[in-house]
């Protein structure tokens, strides 16, 4: 079992920049490969990015990609999305999650409560 608390949202006007946390606890960290996703009103859950569990793996969203950056701190059991030159249609509840890298399967099985961004226009 991980536990998944993110942080860092908040409102923003359009242009502007964020940078979301999310930490880990409650099992080894560096056994799972990360992603953040998003929710915005009225539409489903989409994927924004990924990481793999040492970081030197990386994918995202053709929406983001150039804007965002997902990184990890093992370390410190944490994972990131730093979000710059923010557009209104980025509004939306973002959560990370995890999937083990030892399943075999592509499956975000722990989930975060998720955290509020809203871009102002």
């Amino acid at each position: 079992q991980v536990q998944l608390v993110e942080s860092g949202g908040g409102l923003v006007q359009a242009g502007g920049s964020l940078r979301l946390s999310c930490a880990a606890s409650g099992h080894t960290f560096s056994s799972y490969d990360m992603g953040w996703f998003r929710q915005a009103p009225g539409k489903g859950r989409e994927f924004v990015a990924a990481i793999n569990w040492s970081g030197g793996s990386t994918n995202y969203a053709d929406s983001v990609k150039g804007r965002f950056t997902i990184s990890r701190d093992n370390a410190k059991n944490t994972v990131y999305l730093q979000m710059n030159s923010l557009k209104p249609e980025d509004t939306a509840v973002y959560y990370c999650a995890a999937k083990s890298r030892f399943t075999g399967l592509n499956v975000y099985s722990y989930w975060g409560q998720g955290t509020q961004v809203t871009v102002s226009s």
